[in-house]
């Protein structure tokens, strides 16, 4: 059975403590970028969600040496999602009696970064086994490998 190789891997920050759209405006910046450049643009932004989002881009790279031991100058950051998380309430006391409210906006950080070295190579074979479920009048057709259009072929 032809399988696609796995070329992606992905680190996740959920409930860091920032707003979504400061998060997006670094975000923004790193998209698309090799792993390298995306390390050095982030140490020289003065923003405070540089350190969140490197932390996790040097995590995506460890994963995808340690899961798919790619080499870290051939990562490329494929995808960088941020999203809203939950909002943390308090109320802060105030002048005769009443109360503030104070909100804390949580956001969510999905980095997917791609080995642009593994995508050249598709394929991989995997074992021969069925499927987990059957569905009627269906048949099974795997690829032969071992069968190359040789002088054996030919009627």
């Amino acid at each position: 059975m032809l399988k696609k190789k796995k070329t992606e891997v992905y680190a996740l920050g959920q409930h860091i403590s920032m707003s979504a759209d400061k998060a997006r405006r670094v975000i923004d910046q790193i998209r698309g970028r090799s792993y390298e450049e995306t390390l050095m643009i982030l140490e020289l932004l003065p923003y405070r969600a540089c350190y969140p989002i490197f932390k996790l881009v040097y995590s995506a790279a460890a994963n995808a040496s340690y899961n798919m031991g790619s080499n870290k100058a051939n990562l490329l950051i494929s995808k960088a999602e941020v999203h809203e998380g939950t909002t943390i309430k308090k109320f802060k006391p105030r002048a005769r009696g009443r109360s503030y409210p104070i909100k804390r906006p949580t956001c969510h950080i999905t980095i997917v970064m791609k080995d642009t070295s593994l995508s050249s190579k598709d394929v991989e074979i995997n074992s021969l086994k069925n499927p987990r479920w059957k569905k009627k009048h269906t048949t099974t057709v795997y690829y032969d490998m071992y069968s190359g259009g040789g002088i054996w072929d030919k009627k």
